[in-house]
């Protein structure tokens, strides 16, 4: 990543959203290490929620987590204008149509991958 990138994330706020612990912990200190502020990371959509009370900037969403899809969020943070990517290990014809948009990263990807979208958003 190059330094106009990276300080494109510095002090922004990013929710990460992930249930695969290794991947979410290699979000968060990539993340860190380009100056960002990290929201979570957390598991379920409920927790993820809970984080939105605070402003967002950018957002990291698993699809699928653990039977629990992200969309509801998705909707909230679309309304909100809060640009997101998705995660997941899912072929692209099952995001619903209105996400087709939306960035996809299917697993397995770097954190560093992810980071270098989350700096073009």
């Amino acid at each position: 990543m190059n330094d106009t990138q990276a300080g494109k994330l510095t002090g922004r706020r990013v929710l990460v959203v992930e249930d695969e612990f290794y991947l979410a912990d290699d979000l968060r200190r990539e993340l860190i290490d380009q100056g960002a502020k990290v929201a979570g990371p957390v598991n379920t959509v409920d927790r993820a929620r809970a984080l939105t009370s605070q402003p967002i900037d950018l957002a990291v969403l698993d699809v699928n987590l653990r039977g629990e899809m992200i969309f509801p969020l998705a909707d909230e943070l679309r309304k909100r204008g809060v640009p997101f990517v998705f995660t997941t290990g899912y072929a692209p014809e099952m995001i619903p149509a209105e996400y087709h948009d939306v960035e996809r990263w299917e697993k397995p990807f770097t954190a560093r991958q992810i980071v270098q979208a989350l700096a073009k958003l």
